[in-house]
């Protein structure tokens, strides 16, 4: 008895100490932080969402066409670089994956849903974004919890935690 009192407090002890070393190793995000957009390269703000189950990328001049029979778009992504300062464009085309009904409180829409590369930190994300203009709004990009579920915990207390480094 007395020697499977001991195993159980050491594989306790092993058990608690495992936690706290995946504890310490998991950094904790802000509710804003840096990142590039690929394939441009641009490093934007982004709001790290956890009320949007998919993330939004700011998408202007939005076309949708057909290429081998499958829907398409065509968009520019004009975002202001962070680190520069510079407005930077280009040109892009994605297949579309799905379309969602994205409900806000200016009322709801349907949206393209498109693969987009985003880097944090020291990792390159291949994400679903909704596309739609964001020219009004502060983050050009709004990472959502799809994302935020591979990414980690989110303090709504602290900012810019991370700096990208992917490239």
């Amino acid at each position: 008895m007395k020697h499977q009192n001991i195993a159980l407090w050491a594989l306790l002890a092993l058990s608690l100490s495992t936690s706290q070393a995946q504890a310490d190793s998991s950094h904790v995000y802000g509710w804003v932080e840096k990142g590039v957009v690929m394939p441009s390269g641009v490093t934007v703000k982004l709001k790290l969402d956890t009320g949007a189950l998919t993330s939004s990328m700011d998408a202007r001049n939005l076309t949708r066409f057909e290429r081998d029979g499958k829907e398409w778009v065509r968009f520019s992504l004009e975002m202001k670089d962070v680190e520069t300062d510079k407005l930077v464009k280009q040109e892009i085309e994605r297949p579309v994956l799905r379309r969602v009904t994205v409900s806000g409180a200016g009322g709801s829409e349907r949206r393209p849903v498109v693969h987009m590369s985003v880097c944090i930190g020291e990792t390159l994300y291949k994400e679903e974004f909704t596309l739609r203009s964001r020219a009004n709004m502060v983050y050009p990009v709004l990472l959502g919890r799809r994302l935020l579920a591979e990414l980690g915990p989110v303090d709504a207390g602290r900012t810019f935690t991370i700096q990208p480094e992917c490239l």
